[in-house]
């Protein structure tokens, strides 16, 4: 996921994404301490989307 798109969203579009992106960071996780987690770099993506979505709403708290 691009910064440019998340900027692009709406609040509550972002909220959304962003509460969903934790959701499949959970599954992942349950996944992969149960051994049936195949595409292990999709928990390294999702965490960096989290992050992206979290640095775009802090930036427009500020200004």
């Amino acid at each position: 996921m691009k910064i440019k798109d998340i900027r692009e969203m709406t609040a509550p579009e972002r909220d959304t994404l962003l509460s969903d992106l934790k959701k499949e960071k959970f599954n992942l996780a349950i996944q992969a301490k149960t051994g049936q987690l195949e595409k292990t770099a999709r928990v390294r993506q999702v965490r960096r989307d989290i992050a992206k979505v979290m640095t775009v709403m802090g930036e427009t708290k500020q200004g």
